[in-house]
């Protein structure tokens, strides 16, 4: 008699695929349908050093986000749509000189999953944002710009799943970033890849990747082309509980630069440990090409290798149904070497060795008054210790906000 795999379990060989903006997020197959919902809020902040690391280092300032947001999730047995957007703004009721009185904060999201058959679909997740305050988490940003910022990433892919325990995905990832005020600081990067899925067992599924990426620099930064060849494991410990590990070899090549290849590790994991409790990590070590241009006395520098490691690691606890905690922090400490000059300048042809490392840390209290309005209060602590001129700050932000949702 041939041996088959329950559906539910062979299902999960194209369950795991995800790609998305944040490194917390991990596939999931099994949303419902939720209707639409509206929400609108505000947030008042007090800020203590409003421009982080420059001339005016170490200036309070108070300002105000308001906000309007919404969610949708459609789910038919073919299609599951998500889209989820918060479209705001900080506006400083003191600015500074150096800053702009009002700045945007606004993201917006669709990820679409379609089923043509059983063994085949396709994933297709976007976002973008247009903001001030960076998320650590989008993996891209490491230091607070004083400027605005638009990220934007389309990845698309079509899975196919060839026996019970084989699948692939094959696909196409484009990824912006775009600062107003930063120089050398944009990138356009292209990435092709391809996984190939196995499944051990009902709750285990092997997976082997090659990713081929071109990014193209702005400014005195170079363009560079990078090679990922990496074996992981996705587990499922529970229907709650799933691990999403890989490791490998970045193989990275930089125009008028260095040429190497580096250890590669990317982790997430997601855990809703009781009804009241949800933990979610992640952590990634890389070479990255954001942030690869440093000035350095009179000379600018492009390094070739910025080494970093990206750890988080966020949880939300219901005390009861009135209050909720939550909290995260975030740590990302970077090395930079193979760093040569570029422009004018009469420092030294290289550097190496320069360190940075961001330490982030937030909580929060939500007081749920009614079905519909709702209010929070919290504390973000950052701080940066850097090799690297006027990058070496403490700031603390203290915020309350009320919110409602129809």
């Amino acid at each position: 008699m041939k041996n088959r795999l329950p559906i539910s379990f062979a299902s999960l060989l194209l369950a795991g695929h995800a790609a998305g903006a944040s490194l917390y997020q991990i596939g999931n197959d099994t949303q419902e349908s939720l209707p639409l919902k509206w929400s609108v809020g505000a947030d008042l902040t007090y800020d203590d050093n409003v421009v982080p690391g420059g001339a005016d280092d170490g200036t309070d300032s108070l300002s105000i986000n308001p906000y309007v947001g919404l969610s949708f999730v459609k789910v038919t047995p073919q299609t599951t749509v998500d889209v989820y957007a918060r479209l705001g703004l900080i506006y400083y009721f003191d600015a500074e000189d150096s800053m702009d009185d009002v700045n945007t904060q606004s993201r917006v999201g669709v990820n679409i999953t379609h089923r043509f058959t059983e063994r085949l679909r396709l994933s297709s997740q976007n976002f973008l944002s247009y903001e001030l305050e960076p998320d650590y988490s989008q993996g891209v940003s490491s230091s607070r710009a004083l400027g605005e910022y638009f990220y934007w990433q389309t990845d698309n892919a079509l899975g196919y799943r060839w026996t019970d325990r084989f699948a692939t995905y094959t696909g196409f990832q484009l990824t912006g970033l775009t600062y107003d005020d930063a120089e050398n600081a944009d990138r356009f990067t292209w990435t092709l890849y391809n996984q190939f899925r196995y499944q051990l067992g009902p709750r285990t599924v092997v997976t082997l990747d090659y990713r081929y990426s071109q990014t193209d620099g702005n400014g005195l930064a170079s363009d560079s082309t990078d090679h990922y060849i990496l074996a992981g494991v996705e587990q499922r410990f529970s229907p709650t509980t799933i691990l999403v590990a890989k490791a490998g070899a970045q193989i990275r090549d930089v125009d008028g630069g260095d040429n190497n290849t580096s250890p590669f590790f990317e982790l997430s994991a997601n855990s809703q440990v009781n009804e009241a409790f949800r933990v979610r990590a992640f952590a990634r070590y890389s070479m990255e090409s954001y942030d690869s241009v440093q000035y350095i006395d009179d000379s600018y520098y492009d390094f070739s290798e910025r080494q970093t490691l990206r750890v988080g690691i966020a949880g939300d606890y219901t005390i009861s149904k009135v209050l909720t905690l939550s909290g995260g922090i975030d740590y990302i400490p970077s090395t930079f070497d193979s760093g040569n000059k570029v422009g004018d300048g009469t420092g030294p042809d290289t550097q190496d060795g320069l360190e940075e490392d961001v330490f982030n840390a937030y909580i929060s209290l939500g007081i749920r008054f009614t079905d519909t309005i709702s209010g929070s209060i919290g504390y973000n602590y950052t701080d940066s210790s850097s090799d690297f001129s006027g990058r070496d700050y403490d700031r603390n932000r203290f915020s309350v906000g009320v919110r409602a949702e129809f």
